[in-house]
């Protein structure tokens, strides 16, 4: 592969680490490609952002296949991950403290399996306060991190395959097939109010985007070690 060839435009299948932002790893497929190849600047941006605390498939366009992203953004997506039971935090997901704990006692089994029949096909739910959604021209995450109340408005999503593959109290294992614009961390908290109990995101891997897999992507060390073979 030539540098023309990313200018020409290039699909590039990235399993994100855990702890890297989206935006980092842009940054760095950026870099990695310029320094390659000598380049000044080049296009380059990503299908779908991923937080943080997920790990697994980003999709990075390179050139002209920037002008794709929207295309890309609009497939359906798979995700693993593990709802921790018992408990709730603010922003749905590890990255702030339990702020409510909840009894597991008289949780069943059957009772929770059932519960995934409330999140099938069209459900509505509100995004994370802790998120990235814009409303009113802010970030709800500006304004929850300088504790202002906002109303947030619902979304509809489509939800079109959610199982758990294991129960270990207060440890949910789950995959989930869906739309565009669903936050699996909303997904959690609804859940635990389903079973009136507390649920939070412990854990989340984004496993396939379309038809492309995280099992053909590359990790950034890997692409690095491609991309200075060239």
């Amino acid at each position: 592969m030539t540098g023309q060839d990313f200018l020409d435009g290039q699909l590039l299948l990235i399993d994100k680490p855990l702890e890297w932002t989206s935006f980092q790893v842009v940054n760095k497929v950026r870099w990695l490609i310029r320094k390659q190849f000598g380049f000044k600047k080049i296009k380059v941006g990503h299908a779908g952002t991923l937080d943080p605390l997920a790990s697994g498939l980003l999709l990075i366009c390179t050139g002209k296949f920037t002008k794709r992203i929207t295309e890309f953004q609009a497939q359906h997506k798979e995700y693993t991950g593990t709802f921790t039971l018992g408990a709730t935090r603010p922003s749905f997901d590890m990255e702030t403290e339990i702020d409510q704990e909840f009894d597991l006692s008289g949780l069943t089994e059957a009772a929770i399996e059932a519960a995934t029949q409330q999140f099938q096909g069209t459900i509505t739910q509100y995004p994370p306060i802790f998120s990235a959604v814009k409303q009113d021209g802010k970030r709800l995450y500006e304004l929850a991190r300088k504790g202002q109340q906002t109303e947030i408005k619902p979304r509809e999503v489509d939800i079109l395959h959610f199982s758990l593959s294991r129960i270990a109290l207060p440890e949910v294992d789950f995959t989930v097939q869906c739309t565009k614009g669903t936050y699996i961390r909303s997904l959690a908290n609804d859940f635990g109010k389903a079973l009136d109990n507390g649920a939070y995101l412990s854990a989340l891997r984004r496993t396939k985007i379309g038809d492309y897999s995280v099992e053909d992507a590359m990790g950034i060390t890997a692409f690095e070690d491609y991309i200075s073979s060239l």
